[in-house]
Order: C-alpha cells, then structure tokens, then sequence
C-alpha cells in the first residue's frame, strides 16, 4: 500500500469511530431524556396523590375500566337466521310452522298480506273453514308481496288437494317451504 492509500484507510476508519461515537452519545442521550421523563411523570402522580387523591384514585380506576372494556373484546358469533328459499310461482310447495313453538300448529290464511285483523279468531267461523291448515298441507304459489323492507315476505297460496282445493290466501313466506 502506498502513502495515500494509508491515509485514505486511517480517515475512514477515524470518521466510522466519530460516527460510533456520536450514535452511542445520542443513544445515551435518548436513554436519560426517558428516564427523566419517567421520573418526571411518576413525580407528578405522586404529587398529584397527596394534593388531590380523589382525582389520582380515580384516575387509576378509569384505567382498570378502560382495560377490561378494550380486554373484554366482542365476538362474532351470529345468531341463527332461518334462510327461506327464494319462492317460484308456480311451484308446490307445503305448510309449515316454522316460527311456531309446536311444530303441529296450524298455519292461517289470510285475505290480505299482513292483515293483522285476521288473526283475530274471537268469532267462531274464523276457526273452521278453510283459513287454518295443518302444517303438511299442499300448495301451489301463486304471487309473492314485498313488505317491511323484505323481498318476498308474504305469498299468496291455492289449496291443491283436500276439501279446500282451489281456494287461495296468503301467508308469511317463511311457512311455505
């Protein structure tokens, strides 16, 4: 190597360990700046217990909810969502009490989509005739109604057997199955 070459090498080497030696002080630096702030900040709280428990205990305690609130998390299970078909005109299908707690329970027809006054069965001959059928009963679709916001809610019915063939009524669609 000549001259140059070791005076080229020796201020490389001078300015890699001016450099160590900044980064190393500056990391120094940062280690102190944070133990003073620590130290600063757990002063300050305890200044503030003795000035004014009040706001330090309960400080803390707004922590400790904080925590188990954001610990607690959520979950994201789903609830069981009966997924009805989507209903064809034309097609058979049968009657079933799908919401109803006895799977035996009849199944009313109504004349509109949504009447809540045909539920009403005070009167004796709502409950005979054609407007209650058994869960099982056959039926062809005849047309569908949108309501609340729910596309196809309600069909409109035809009896296809029994005493009650041809005659039509509507029901909630998550009993025609």
């Amino acid at each position: 190597m000549s001259n140059g070459e070791h005076e080229n090498a020796n201020e490389s080497e001078n300015q890699t360990d001016v450099e160590n030696r900044t980064e190393n002080e500056n990391q120094q630096e940062s280690v102190e700046k944070a133990k003073n702030a620590v130290g600063n900040a757990l002063a300050s709280l305890m200044t503030l217990k003795e000035s004014n428990p009040k706001v330090f205990y309960g400080g803390i305690a707004g922590v400790v909810v904080l925590l188990i609130v954001l610990m607690s998390g959520g979950s994201d299970k789903k609830l069981p969502v009966h997924q009805s078909k989507a209903i064809v005109i034309g097609q058979n299908y049968v009657l079933k009490s799908a919401n109803a707690a006895d799977p035996s329970a009849p199944i009313r027809l109504v004349s509109v989509p949504g009447s809540m006054a045909a539920f009403d069965d005070t009167e004796e001959e709502d409950r005979s005739g054609c407007k209650l059928q058994p869960p099982g009963t056959p039926v062809k679709a005849v047309q569908t109604q949108d309501a609340y916001g729910k596309k196809d809610a309600f069909v409109q019915v035809e009896m296809v057997g029994g005493e009650c063939q041809g005659r039509k009524g509507w029901v909630l669609a998550i009993n025609v199955q």
